[in-house]
C-alpha cells in the first residue's frame, strides 16, 4: 500500500554550479532556500528589498535594479517613530531617513550589479493578494503595521502577473544575455486571506508561471509547492502555526533541489562544505581540550585546501572560526 504520493522532479538543464552568480527574490520561503545556498557557499544575493510576497512588488524591485534607482527621502514615510519604504521590507526601517537611505541604496547598487552578472534569477511567488494605498492607489510591498483602513486588498489576475513579468524579463534579457529564471511558488499557506482565497491565489500564480515557462526557453519551474502540498501533504510537516513548512519539510525540498537543480559536478564540493558546516556547529564539552584543538586544526586545513581549489568562494568566516574559535 502507498500512503503518500511521490513524483519525479525533472532535472534542470542547464543546472546550477558554484560558478553561477545567483539572485533570489520573493517570499519567506525564498529565504529558506537562499539560506541553504549561502550556507553551502553558493554566490547568492538574497532579497535585496527584503521579503516580498506579491509578484508585482517583486517585478517592481527588479525594475528598480535595472533602472539603477537610488531612493530619496521622497520615497519614504514615517510611522510609529520609524521611517519606512512602501517598496521594502521592515528590516530596512530606521529612526532617521539618512540611515535608511544609506542602507537601501548600498544594497540597490549590489543588486543592480548582481542582476547584470547573474546566471540565475530565482523568483519565489508568495501570494496573488496585494495591498494598495487608498490615498494614491500605490501598490505596496509591505504594510509596516499601518492600519488596514489605509489600504484596499486586491487579488491580482493571471494577466496582470504575466504582463508584469513579461515586461521585466524583456528588459532583463536585453541587459543580461546569459541569465536564466527559475520560478517557484511558496508552499506557505496564507490562511489569513482565507483557505479558499489562499488556494485561489496559488492557482492564479501557478497559471501565470506556467504560461511564462511555456512561452520562453530560459524559464524553468521547480515544484517546491507541490513537494510540500501534494507529496508530504501532512500537518506534521508544518510549524505550530500550521502555515509555515517546518525544518523537516524545508530540508526535504532542499534535497530535491540539490538532486534536480545543482549540477552533479558540484555535488562533491557541496557535500564537503556541508561536512565543514556540521563541524562548525559542533558544541564541544571542553573548548580548550587538546582533542578539540586537534579537531579545529584538522578542519582548518580542510577549509584551506578547498580555498586553494575554489578561491572564488567566500571561505573567510569558516577559516576564522576554525582558526580562532569564533562563534559561527
Amino acid at each position: 500500500m502507498h500512503f503518500r504520493l511521490s513524483f519525479p522532479v525533472a532535472p534542470l538543464e542547464p543546472a546550477l554550479t558554484y560558478n553561477d552568480p545567483l539572485l533570489l527574490m520573493g517570499s519567506c520561503f525564498a529565504e529558506e532556500m537562499g539560506n541553504r545556498l549561502q550556507e553551502h557557499l553558493f554566490p547568492t544575493l538574497m532579497n535585496p528589498h527584503g521579503i516580498l510576497y506579491n509578484p508585482l512588488s517583486i517585478t517592481r524591485a527588479l525594475n528598480s535594479y535595472l533602472d539603477h534607482k537610488q531612493y530619496t527621502e521622497a520615497d519614504l514615510f514615517k510611522h510609529d517613530d520609524l521611517w519606512h519604504s512602501w517598496d521594502h521590507h521592515s528590516r530596512f526601517s530606521a529612526r532617521t531617513p539618512s540611515i535608511m537611505l544609506d542602507n537601501i541604496n548600498k544594497v540597490q547598487e549590489r543588486a543592480a550589479r548582481r542582476l547584470e552578472e547573474a546566471r540565475w534569477l530565482v523568483i519565489t511567488l508568495g501570494s496573488a493578494h496585494a495591498y494598495v494605498l487608498k490615498e494614491n492607489n500605490q501598490l505596496v510591498g509591505n504594510c509596516h503595521k499601518v492600519p488596514m483602513a489605509a489600504f484596499y486588498k486586491k487579488l491580482l489576475t493571471a494577466e496582470e502577473i504575466i504582463t508584469a513579468l513579461d515586461n521585466m524579463m524583456h528588459r532583463l534579457f536585453f541587459r543580461n544575455r546569459h541569465v536564466n529564471i527559475l520560478f517557484t511558488v511558496s508552499p506557505v499557506r496564507y490562511v489569513r486571506d482565507g483557505v479558499v482565497e489562499n488556494n485561489l491565489s496559488k492557482a492564479i500564480m501557478l497559471q501565470a508561471v506556467h504560461h511564462m515557462v511555456n512561452k520562453f526557453d530560459r524559464l524553468f519551474y521547480f515544484p517546491a509547492y507541490e513537494l510540500v502540498i501534494d507529496d508530504l501533504r501532512d500537518y506534521r510537516f508544518y510549524n505550530d502555526d500550521l502555515v509555515h513548512p517546518n525544518e523537516t519539510a524545508v530540508n526535504y525540498v532542499w534535497e530535491h533541489f540539490v538532486n534536480s537543480c545543482i549540477h552533479p559536478e558540484s555535488h562533491q564540493l557541496l557535500h564537503a562544505v556541508a561536512d565543514i558546516n556540521r563541524a562548525a556547529r559542533h558544541k564541544p564539552f571542553n573548548r580548550d581540550s587538546a582533542q578539540h584543538q586537534q579537531f579545529r586544526q584538522t578542519y582548518a586545513r580542510k577549509v584551506q585546501q578547498l580555498q586553494l581549489q575554489h578561491p572564488q568562494l567566500e571561505w573567510g568566516e569558516l577559516l576564522r572560526y576554525f582558526n580562532n574559535a569564533y562563534p559561527i
